[in-house]
């Protein structure tokens, strides 16, 4: 349930972070933005739109990676299917290519 938590909240300031710089920028909120011309006014807003967005998804990321690797087991039933789905293909790859070596 952390998991999901962290995804959502990480979610929420990818879109609110950005929205909020764009927003305090095109209304004059931060100083001396009345100063600077429409151009660069867009500009810097959006890029530090985007810089915030890699930020929380560098955070995200590293919050990830912290994770203690030990606490996550996978489902052993799960492990069986994939084993045997990956053994079902290595031996239906070998069976075709049998044919292939009594013709030539």
């Amino acid at each position: 349930m952390r998991v999901v938590r962290k995804f959502f909240v990480a979610s929420l300031f990818m879109w609110a972070i950005p929205i909020a710089i764009l927003y305090a920028f095109n209304n004059n909120l931060l100083p001396g933005v009345s100063n600077m011309s429409p151009y660069s006014m867009t500009l810097v807003s959006g890029f530090l739109a985007v810089i915030s967005v890699n930020i929380v998804i560098a955070f995200y990321i590293y919050l990830a990676m912290r994770e203690p690797a030990d606490k996550h087991e996978p489902d052993p039933r799960f492990l069986a299917e994939a084993k045997a789905s990956i053994n079902q293909s290595t031996g239906d790859a070998q069976q075709s290519s049998q044919p292939l070596k009594k013709q030539q």
